[in-house]
């Protein structure tokens, strides 16, 4: 793009296009003296605006109320975002599920599905069964696949920039996988890869535990835990993506791994699975002692994993979320916890959206996406009818 001055007019009209779009984004609907009033333009600049805006598919007039025109004569014209001028999915693909949400371009949901797997799945069978649950949820919605505009996508391991999983241990042959390459031959848009605890933490702001905190951070307690945190509001990835991987501590002279700790006889407990662990902790709440012994090591080793966390961050509210968040007695040993060695213990909460966090979080990235492309004043956006 050529060097852009502060005379351009180009540029002057994709700011007003911009302040246009957002106020009618903002409402349900609004009259051009609205939107004047709103944005701080002349009448004719809004006018021209949305008309340009309609032209692309972003607005359309909405049809007046019925018997407007009887109690007021003539109603003013009245025009709105268009939603579905495109469509949203956030993904996730997980050991045991892959599963899907499309929304339109407010956010709201229109559709969702999931589908189950084996943890020893393979990554092209893992791959695939995502392709079906995906075509299985456009085609109950009845929305096409070229009508997306953002695809995000939630993921054990760390993620690079590019999508490409450069460690995850979680699902067999992860590591190494360009999953955004691979992502990007079946969508015909911007797929955004993030690893899951991340996009769980951006949900839990958007629409969970933590939407009244921007410094937030979001624990995934599973067999080898995660954590993504929000510091300002803004999601914390670290300079090569691996922040929050509290779940590798144990390589630092901690010889505790889960197989360890969630042991009821003294050998590493296998397979590992959340089956065998969901054992474990039933016989916990049953009054066994090796296996009451075995869940407070497991939860000792969380709370002082979330501690670390805690103490070089300083969140406002940590949200557990993951399989561990059904467990008895997770809060109260790690509020005890975080009281008795920080210096400013934060609110402590389980998840909100449970199992829905990964995907919640995935779609909101793509939302993030779409919209830094709408309210963007250096690029244009033409709207598919």
């Amino acid at each position: 793009m050529g060097r852009l001055t502060g005379g351009d007019p180009s540029l002057l009209r994709r700011i007003n296009s911009a302040v246009v779009l957002h106020a009618l984004r903002a409402a349900d609907s609004a009259t051009l003296t609205e939107v004047t009033r709103v944005t701080g333009l002349s009448r004719p600049t809004v006018e021209g605006v949305v008309e340009g805006l309609i032209e692309t598919g972003l607005a359309v007039e909405s049809a007046a109320e019925e018997g407007a025109a009887r109690r007021q004569g003539r109603p003013a014209r009245r025009f709105r975002f268009r939603a579905e001028a495109g469509h949203l999915l956030g993904l996730e693909i997980g050991p045991h599920r892959v599963a899907a949400i499309l929304a339109d371009l407010d956010g709201r949901v229109l559709g969702t599905g999931f589908k189950e797997i084996t943890a020893e799945a393979p990554a092209d069978e893992r791959l695939e069964r995502l392709r079906m649950t995906v075509a299985d949820t456009l085609r109950r919605s009845g929305v096409a696949r070229s009508s997306l505009w953002a695809v995000g996508v939630g993921t054990p391991g760390i993620v690079e920039a590019d999508g490409t999983v450069r460690l995850g241990t979680a699902l067999p042959g992860w590591t190494g996988l360009q999953l955004g390459e691979r992502l990007r031959r079946s969508f015909k848009c911007p797929v955004l890869v993030e690893n899951d605890a991340n996009t769980a933490a951006v949900a839990e702001h958007w629409k969970g535990a933590a939407t009244e905190s921007d410094d937030v951070v979001f624990v995934l307690a599973g067999l080898s835990p995660g954590a993504g945190s929000l510091i300002g509001g803004r999601l914390h990835r670290g300079f090569g993506g691996a922040a929050g991987e509290i779940g590798a501590l144990h390589l630092l002279g901690r010889e505790a791994t889960p197989e360890v700790l969630l042991s009821t006889t003294g050998e590493p407990l296998h397979p590992l699975d959340e089956q065998a662990v969901a054992e474990v902790f039933a016989h916990a709440r049953g009054g066994d002692e090796n296996a009451r012994a075995a869940v407070d090591r497991f939860i000792r080793r969380l709370v002082h994993d979330v501690m670390a966390l805690v103490l070089a961050l300083d969140p406002e509210v940590v949200v557990v979320g993951g399989w561990a968040a059904g467990l008895d007695g997770v809060l109260v040993p790690l509020r005890q916890e975080l009281e008795r060695y920080c210096l400013r213990p934060p609110r402590v909460a389980l998840s909100m959206l449970g199992e829905a966090a990964v995907a919640t979080g995935a779609l909101r990235l793509a939302l993030d996406h779409v919209e830094e492309q709408l309210f963007a004043v250096e690029s244009t956006v033409t709207a598919r009818r």
